[in-house]
């Protein structure tokens, strides 16, 4: 891809909040449209704090056709929701957020050895997007393949703290696992057969999963910028495990930002751009974004479940119709996630940039 290499120096966020200024570099700084603080006050204005959460769903019996109905709707109404009783062990849980924390708690030299590239975006890095002078987000992060094997590079996964490999290997393979379960409760609820989301991603040995863990530093002036800024995930399925002690996620479901309340040892599912693809848009990839905090450092542990990355995706023959024509045209995951590696996060406007185009084509 165009740009080996980050278009300036690289500043990591986590030395800037430690250096104790007072205030933000301008590269931090949002336009006003973007900043928290004023979604937040037309949150309140309209009664914010009683508003309704993502829902929470129960997946003991993943299968059931129960669980499959109220995944399908949150999948459908918000394409987010938080699952609880998921048979990932809270233990493991735990010990994820320990190690990273450790990392992230490292010497700068230490993790400085895997700085990153956008090459691969694998290893330590602090900015998504290669546009020289864009604004940035206040957040460093750590991103690692995990499948398929030959995208493994076992010199980018930290040595420190030493049980930081195998925990997120362990970690990794339960996850990937839960996605499995998810993928045919999603499917269930579509009715279009158990197996058939995760045929259309090329089938289990075909899927990809990488692990994107998020550390956003204390901010001397939160109400100016964001951890992350607002975007859709252009993969597949996102696996969240928040931090449960500060709230930083929001969700935008009908025009309003809605602030998600962790509950303790579930996990974050979302729908990304790719499923919302293949579902011809009745599973919905919803924009989010995140807060950073003055008094608290904050870090979350992503795993994206993707679909195979050479396969050209279009929605799945079964959900289109004459009065529901195909929404969306072919593409490739790799063809679609150099969007986000050249131009960061930018709200939706990837995947409305190919509906309209298949629109066009429909006409």
């Amino acid at each position: 891809m165009e740009g080996a290499e980050w278009p300036e120096p690289v500043v990591r966020v986590q030395s800037l909040s430690e250096s104790g200024g007072a205030t933000i570099p301008e590269r931090y700084v949002k336009p006003e449209a973007e900043r928290p603080a004023l979604v937040a006050a037309e949150s309140e204005a309209e009664g914010g704090g009683g508003r309704e959460g993502i829902p929470v769903v129960d997946l003991s019996s993943p299968c059931d056709p129960e669980t499959a109905r109220a995944v399908s709707e949150a999948c459908r109404e918000w394409g987010f929701f938080q699952a609880v009783n998921h048979g990932v062990p809270g233990e493991l849980l735990r010990r994820a957020r320990g190690v990273w924390r450790g990392f992230f708690h490292q010497p700068m030299e230490v993790k400085q050895r895997y700085a990153n590239s956008p090459v691969t975006y694998e290893g330590y890095g602090s900015r998504l997007g290669v546009e020289k002078g864009a604004v940035l987000d206040w957040g460093d992060y750590y991103f690692l393949h995990v499948r398929p094997p030959h995208l493994l590079s076992p010199d980018k996964w930290p040595h420190l703290p030493h049980e930081l490999r195998e925990t997120t290997e362990e970690y990794s393979r339960e996850v990937a696992a839960l996605c499995g379960r998810l993928m045919a409760a999603m499917s269930l609820g579509l009715g279009v057969g158990e197996a058939r989301l995760q045929e259309a991603f090329g089938g289990a040995e075909g899927t990809g999963v990488c692990v994107r863990v998020n550390y956003y530093p204390r901010c001397p002036q939160p109400e100016l910028t964001l951890g992350l800024s607002s975007h859709s995930d252009p993969g597949g399925m996102t696996v969240l495990l928040a931090d449960d002690r500060v709230r930083g996620l929001q969700v935008r479901h009908r025009g309003a930002w809605v602030t998600v309340d962790p509950v303790p040892d579930a996990f974050i599912v979302n729908v990304g751009d790719q499923i919302q693809v293949l579902t011809n848009a009745a599973y919905r990839s919803l924009e989010h974004r995140v807060m950073v905090n003055a008094d608290e450092e904050r870090l979350s542990v992503a795993l994206f479940y993707n679909p195979k990355s050479d396969l050209p995706l279009a929605p799945m023959p079964e959900l289109v119709s004459p009065e529901r024509p195909p929404l969306y045209r072919p593409m490739t995951f790799d063809e679609y996630r150099l969007y986000i590696r050249r131009k960061g996060p930018r709200g939706k406007s990837q995947v409305e940039s190919l509906k309209a185009t298949a629109a066009a084509g429909h006409r």
